[in-house]
């Protein structure tokens, strides 16, 4: 038979094997949905986690603005009024290179490593010569400073 202990705030639950034997009868209410970016009434909803943080961030406020301008927008094409609001954003985000990254390093591919760092090989594949077989593997010829490992890209369909 299970007991209870209370010992401050924390409640110890004590379980026997039988009290496991039964199948719980406890039903778990249905999640509630979570709303997207765009709240149903057509507002922005600045604490979706789609948002990455940008609009709570030293430059949340110029954030805030642009994005408005842009979804708000009614010209065409759409967003060209929000010129000076996106470089009000950009000024205040050059000034905090380590919370926003250059527009330079949009690939986050090289933090994983450089096996994944696809900008990278495409500038090394320039500088070695692939040769392409019938089974439509690309196996780059080394130099000999690099070893004797191959590298092989399936690029087949």
């Amino acid at each position: 038979m299970s007991y209870r202990k209370q010992e401050g705030k924390d409640l110890i639950i004590f379980a026997t094997e039988d009290d496991h034997a039964i199948p719980s009868t406890v039903t778990l209410p249905d999640p509630e949905p979570q709303p997207g970016l765009i709240l149903p009434d057509g507002s922005i909803n600045w604490n979706c986690p789609c948002l990455g943080g940008m609009a709570t961030g030293p430059c949340g406020v110029q954030f805030r603005e642009a994005f408005s301008c842009f979804h708000y927008s009614k010209e065409e094409p759409k967003g060209s009024e929000c010129f000076d609001a996106f470089r009000q954003m950009q000024d205040c985000m050059v000034k905090y290179p380590a919370l926003y990254s250059s527009p330079d390093d949009d690939d986050d591919a090289s933090e994983l490593g450089p096996e994944f760092d696809i900008k990278n090989s495409v500038e090394n594949m320039g500088n070695e010569s692939a040769l392409a077989s019938e089974d439509h593997t690309l196996q780059p010829k080394l130099n000999s400073k690099e070893g004797h490992d191959k590298k092989v890209v399936n690029v087949s369909q």
